[in-house]
Order: C-alpha cells, then sequence, then structure tokens
C-alpha cells in the first residue's frame, strides 16, 4: 500500500544559527504527556530507517513548537531525499511585517508545500482572538497554500476561519483533540469536529491518535471516533498521519490501526486516508 505520513517532526540539537524557542526546556519540562523534547533529534535520515520498518513511503515533515520558528532540519531533510519529503513549516504569527514578507517567496523554498501553526501553548492559545493571526489568513488565501492548524479547544474559531475564506484549505491536526484527552474525553471533540466537515475547505489528520487512548493496540477507543470523522468528511478529506516521535506504541502499530484494524474501511477508502488524499490535498504528485 502507498503510506504517506502526514506529520512527522524532524529537528536537531539548537546552535546559534538555529536556535530553539526560549521556553523549549519549560515546555518540554511541563509537558503533560510524552513530548518529542524527551528524545534525541530526529533528522531525516533517522527517519527514513523509522519509515523502511513500518512500511511507510512518504511523509509531511514538521518542526516541533519547542524548536521555535526555523524550518531548517525539516528543509535539509526534504532537499537530501526529495522523493520522500514535503514540509508544511512554521512561521512567526507575532511577525506580521518580517513573515508577510516571507510569504511572498515561502513556496519557492525546494520541499516546502505550506504552514503549519500552533495554538496551544502559552500566549499562543489567545492568537486566534486578539488579532495576532488575523493578518495570515488572507494571505495563505492568496497564495493557495495549504495550512495545518493544532487549536485544541477553538474548533469553533477554525471553522469561521474557513467560512471567512473559502479559498483557504485548512488541516485540522490530530482531530482537534488537547494533548491531555484520553478516551472517552474524545467523543466531545469528535461531537463538535464533525460540524466542520460541511466547510468544503476543511480536511482532518488523522495524526498521533494512539497517544489519546490509554489501551493498547488496536486501540479500540479509537475505532468509532475514526469512524465517525471519515463518514462526516469523506475519505478524501482525512490523512493517516503519525507524530511518531511521541507514539506510546511502535510506529507500526500506528499504521495497522488502519491498515489491519478498521475493517470498516473500504480498499477504496483506505487508499485515500493512508496518502493519496493528503497528496492530492497538499499538490504533491502520486
Amino acid at each position: 500500500m502507498f503510506i504517506v505520513d502526514s506529520q512527522v517532526h524532524v529537528w536537531g540539537h539548537p546552535t546559534e544559527g538555529d536556535p530553539w524557542h526560549p521556553a523549549a526546556a519549560d515546555y518540554v519540562a511541563k509537558a503533560q504527556t510524552l513530548s518529542s523534547g524527551d528524545r534525541e533529534p530526529m533528522g531525516g535520515h533517522e527517519l527514513l530507517s523509522e519509515m523502511e520498518a513500518a512500511g511507510v513511503n512518504r511523509a509531511v515533515l514538521v518542526p516541533p513548537v519547542f524548536a521555535g520558528d526555523e524550518n531548517r532540519a525539516a528543509l535539509a531533510a526534504s532537499r537530501d531525499h526529495p522523493d520522500r519529503f514535503r514540509v508544511m513549516g512554521r512561521i512567526a504569527l507575532e511577525q506580521p511585517e518580517e513573515s508577510r514578507s516571507r510569504m511572498e517567496r515561502w513556496l519557492d523554498q525546494p520541499g516546502m508545500v505550506g504552514f503549519r501553526l500552533t495554538f496551544h501553548w502559552d500566549r499562543q492559545r489567545t492568537w486566534l482572538d486578539d488579532g495576532t493571526a488575523s493578518w495570515f489568513w488572507p494571505e495563505a488565501e492568496r497564495l493557495r497554500a495549504p495550512v495545518a492548524v493544532y487549536a485544541p479547544g477553538q474548533l469553533d474559531r477554525i471553522a469561521r476561519i474557513a467560512a471567512t475564506h473559502p479559498g483557504l484549505r485548512l488541516m485540522v491536526d490530530h482531530f482537534g483533540l488537547p494533548l491531555t484527552a484520553r478516551d472517552e474525553q474524545i467523543t466531545a471533540v469528535v461531537d463538535e469536529l464533525v460540524t466542520l466537515a460541511q466547510l468544503p475547505n476543511v480536511a482532518v489528520k488523522a495524526s498521533a491518535l494512539p497517544s489519546y487512548v490509554s489501551g493498547p493496540y488496536p486501540f479500540a477507543a479509537l475505532h468509532d471516533p475514526i469512524r465517525r470523522v471519515i463518514q462526516a468528511f469523506g475519505a478524501e478529506r482525512v490523512f493517516w498521519g503519525s507524530e511518531m516521535t511521541r507514539l506510546p506504541c511502535p510506529y507500526l502499530e500506528a499504521v495497522r490501526l488502519f491498515t489491519d484494524a478498521l475493517t470498516f474501511l473500504s480498499p477504496e477508502e483506505l487508499t485515500q486516508v493512508m496518502g493519496v488524499a493528503l497528496c492530492r490535498w497538499i499538490g504533491w504528485e502520486i
């Protein structure tokens, strides 16, 4: 099967030219769940070994939040392995003038296909309400660049943005689940998430999902939420992903959750969810 991971973190050790966020150590130390920052950095070569073992053909790379708003490690991996990686990079929303200028050349960077924004950490939580992010949406819509957003507890804001900017292609990360959500708490979030299915410019990343259940493979508590999301959005707007550097299980089990355990998926739906639909959404030739 052709498998594309919609989200894997890659990052390097901090350097003077590529520093981490000033509060990175505090973020990792206070994480209430498994954090990628608890492990050694992941580069392209290390990731390829993991992908080969799990049968994953391609991956979309994003830097983790604690590594700041530089995308050098991800772009380097994509440059070294252009047939295997694409990048959805971070940009500094709180620096509109500088970032607006960077956006004009964003998609000219080899391997760069879009943006990935987060609204869950520290002051980021207010950016969808206080105007910090407002300048970004019309610019991304104009560029026709896909945008992945992680905004737990703020799906209503994402819905308003999508409705206001119908040419903007949005991807909701991790079903919109808060980092600390577990088991039965998934249901209420999915109840809200499926209401966004009426917006044709919103897709969903079915990523990092084993992180949200306490049971082992085959992660039975995830089956019905996944079924509901695919039923609402259609397989062409749901993209499997792992965020494998914070998984509580082997990478292969995150793959097999979909390829083996979700028996309600038709072969055509599985093909879409496991890679074809994502490539079409971000413009990655198959």
